[in-house]
């Protein structure tokens, strides 16, 4: 690592804020590096399908994607050595709802298993070694959703995006494409 270089960065961002390439190319182009994905690739969604083809054909030659589950990612993260290649993980939105997918909490009051892999998580972050990009979006700036379901979410990404900046040398938050930065290595930007 570079001295100067943040070893972990969080980038927060709207919907097509650009959150994703900017992440893209915090990290070399021409070097390894680890792109977690943790979308569903669901085959009967084309407009899905074609963001992740958008995504994918981004991606330089010399990238790996891993597509963990929602389970598997603290795992991944606790287990990268400072020497591995980086890990750009893309994006803790779409982590969340299968973490809310998998630990059936949408329809039930089961928040204690879902709160319980954001914690794990922002552990995982905290301990890893390997140089970490993340991504999230931003989600609590504007309308308060309609639905239960809406609300929940909204409010469960908030706080794992809190909990993630804690652990982060670097937190950069894109507004109409431009970078902000909120946190840099010594503090508020």
């Amino acid at each position: 690592m570079i001295f100067g270089e943040p070893r972990r960065t969080l980038v927060l961002g709207g919907a097509r804020s650009g959150k994703s390439a900017h992440a893209e190319g915090l990290l070399p182009g021409d070097e390894p590096a680890v792109y977690v994905a943790t979308a569903y690739r669901d085959p009967h969604d084309a407009d899905w399908q074609a963001r992740i083809a958008e995504h994918v054909e981004r991606r330089p030659a010399s990238w790996h994607t891993a597509e963990p589950a929602a389970a598997e990612l603290a795992d991944l993260l606790h287990t990268a050595e400072p020497t591995d290649p980086p890990l750009l993980v893309d994006d803790l939105a779409t982590w969340l709802t299968r973490a809310f997918d998998e630990a059936n909490g949408w329809e039930r009051d089961n928040l204690d298993r879902v709160r319980a892999a954001r914690a794990r998580l922002a552990e995982a972050v905290a301990a890893c070694r390997a140089r970490l990009v993340l991504v999230s979006a931003e989600v609590g700036l504007g309308i308060v959703p309609q639905t239960r379901s809406g609300r929940l979410f909204r409010d469960e990404l908030g706080a794992l995006n809190a909990q993630l900046a804690e652990h982060c040398d670097e937190v950069v938050l894109l507004v109409a494409g431009i970078p902000l930065k909120l946190r840099t290595q010594g503090g508020s930007a």
